[in-house]
């Protein structure tokens, strides 16, 4: 007895002998990647299907990669892999290219930025002096860092940390500390903590001591 396929059964299998085109399953996503990380590998995901089965090849800030050129990179499947990735040679945005007989598609741009913290300098920070009742700006003076930083602010000794007020105000632009109408109470020293969210990383300011002017003259802001 023969049996014929189905209608709908027929057609799947056409469907799955036809030529097509390569359309997107991944493209590569934004990365930011820790220089203190163990891995030491950056990888940027990209899958197309497509009959017949595409073939890849990579772009960075528009200009094509020959991963044979650099024994750091190599391309599995449509897969882009940077071994010891430098920021200074490896920043920038980065497409895949996916192309077969029947088309060629280009993915979004995808930024690889690179997260680390650099240690305050040592240097010696001068005290700074004010008024009871005046306003003061304590500058922190960040490290070199990437992405951006959160700052706060540790009073005499960690872990008291300044708390924000109608007096108190902690620039997250700047991580300047900013202190209206000093009070005896705020006399003491202040240290800038920086934290990198990426790598969880912290770094600590030399202090910055903090007194009142006693003696009449002048104002004089020592930074």
């Amino acid at each position: 007895r023969t049996f014929n396929a189905s209608p709908k059964i027929r057609q799947t299998k056409l469907l799955c002998l036809a030529e097509f085109g390569p359309v997107f399953v991944q493209e590569p996503d934004d990365v930011i990647f820790s220089l203190d990380s163990d891995e030491k590998k950056v990888m940027l995901r990209c899958e197309a299907r497509g009959n017949p089965p595409p073939t890849y090849s990579w772009f960075v800030n528009d200009t094509e990669v020959h991963a044979e050129a650099d024994y750091r990179y190599s391309l599995i499947e449509g897969n882009f892999i940077i071994t010891n990735a430098s920021e200074i040679t490896d920043y920038g945005r980065y497409q895949c290219k996916a192309e077969n007989s029947f088309g060629t598609v280009l993915s979004r741009d995808a930024l690889l930025q690179f997260a680390y913290l650099k240690p305050f300098s040592t240097k010696t920070r001068g005290g700074v002096s004010v008024r009871e009742g005046q306003g003061v700006v304590l500058m922190c003076t960040p490290p070199l860092h990437s992405p951006e930083i959160i700052y706060s602010w540790v009073f005499n000794e960690f872990p008291s940390f300044v708390a924000e007020d109608s007096r108190r105000f902690i620039s997250q632009d700047t991580g300047n500390l900013y202190i209206s109408k000093v009070q005896p109470s705020d006399v003491g020293s202040y240290i800038c903590l920086v934290k990198n969210p990426v790598t969880n990383a912290r770094v600590l300011s030399p202090p910055t001591p903090l007194t009142l002017k006693t003696d009449g003259k002048p104002t004089v802001v020592h930074q």
